[in-house]
């Protein structure tokens, strides 16, 4: 590499990925990694909020990340509304910071929305592969299988504007009361989409507070259809006098991410991965564009949890 540094080198090998075309490309090209192989991490842009562009590109570089999942949605980012202008801007200056970016996190719920189309056309011309979209709820209004073949349809329309447009879609489930906290809503979800263009983002999270001790038999259901997942710790404990799941740092909480890696490697399963902090670390876990600590104690809980992530991948 003769006088070039490491940074100048990430720069030039994000640049170079970048301008690779990736319109109409099916989902099981991008799934060719041998499972025995390092996991590709991701930075979910949620928590790097308080930084620009291409200071959380840099950051992202500088910690270790294969790139950011960037918030393309309401109070994140990139705002939906100005898609069109911003999202070049940021991938520009993600690439200058050293950084990549293909994932996206979105409130994209319909594909007759003027916006959510612009999103997703901007998206997929910017060379990002993949994107979560919104979640949905259940109305007052509909029985919940009402909801959910409504919802269905969605899902397949979303489908089909991805295959034009040549980018995949994830619906990922999510602990509480929303469409999907339950592995068996979201098989359903996907059940008319197109499998090469919208998948499930599975949250191994969200999966152990929903499933308790069945979670090994939803992640069975649903792996045909897992494009992405998302990691994240919690635990049980009182809050206020009440049981609530409290998120930590990877590796300290009831996850068991020795057991799910070696589950994933069964299953040949080495998909993007978006990494999340959602524990207290000053407002960066909340998306806030100011925070109350030091970003040197947010830049060192990013650089623990991915350590911890890829060792005990390592160990599986």
């Amino acid at each position: 590499m003769g006088s070039i540094t490491r940074r100048e080198f990430t720069k030039k090998s994000a640049l170079g990925i970048g301008a690779i075309p990736l319109i109409n490309i099916p989902q099981n090209l991008f799934n060719t990694q041998n499972n025995n192989e390092s996991l590709s991490v991701h930075l979910f842009s949620k928590h790097l909020q308080f930084l620009n562009y291409e200071q959380a590109g840099e950051k992202a570089a500088e910690l270790g990340f294969q790139g950011l999942d960037l918030t393309v949605r309401p109070k994140g980012h990139v705002l939906p509304e100005s898609v069109t202008q911003d999202l070049p801007r940021a991938i520009e200056a993600i690439k200058k910071g050293g950084s990549t970016c293909t994932m996206m996190s979105t409130a994209i719920d319909d594909a007759n929305n003027k916006t959510d189309i612009n999103v997703l056309k901007t998206a997929a011309e910017q060379g990002i592969k993949y994107y979560r979209a919104n979640w949905f709820k259940y109305s007052e209004n509909r029985s919940m299988d009402e909801d959910l073949e409504y919802y269905q349809q969605k899902i397949k329309d979303l489908s089909l504007l991805n295959s034009k447009l040549g980018i995949i879609g994830a619906y990922q489930n999510h602990a509480g009361r929303s469409i999907g906290a339950s592995i068996w809503e979201v098989k359903k979800l996907l059940k008319y989409a197109n499998p090469d263009y919208f998948g499930a983002q599975y949250d191994i999270r969200h999966a152990m507070v929903e499933g308790g001790l069945s979670w090994e038999n939803g992640l069975k259901l649903i792996r045909p259809s897992i494009n992405s997942i998302v990691l994240k710790d919690y635990k049980w404990g009182l809050v206020n006098g009440t049981w609530k799941p409290i998120n930590v740092p990877v590796g300290s909480g009831m996850v068991d991410f020795k057991k799910y890696f070696s589950i994933l490697k069964a299953y040949k399963i080495n998909v993007p991965v978006s990494l999340h902090l959602e524990y207290d670390l000053g407002g960066a876990e909340k998306g806030h564009k100011t925070i109350s600590v030091d970003k040197k104690v947010v830049f060192n809980a990013m650089k623990k949890d991915l350590e911890t992530v890829r060792q005990v991948w390592t160990e599986a």
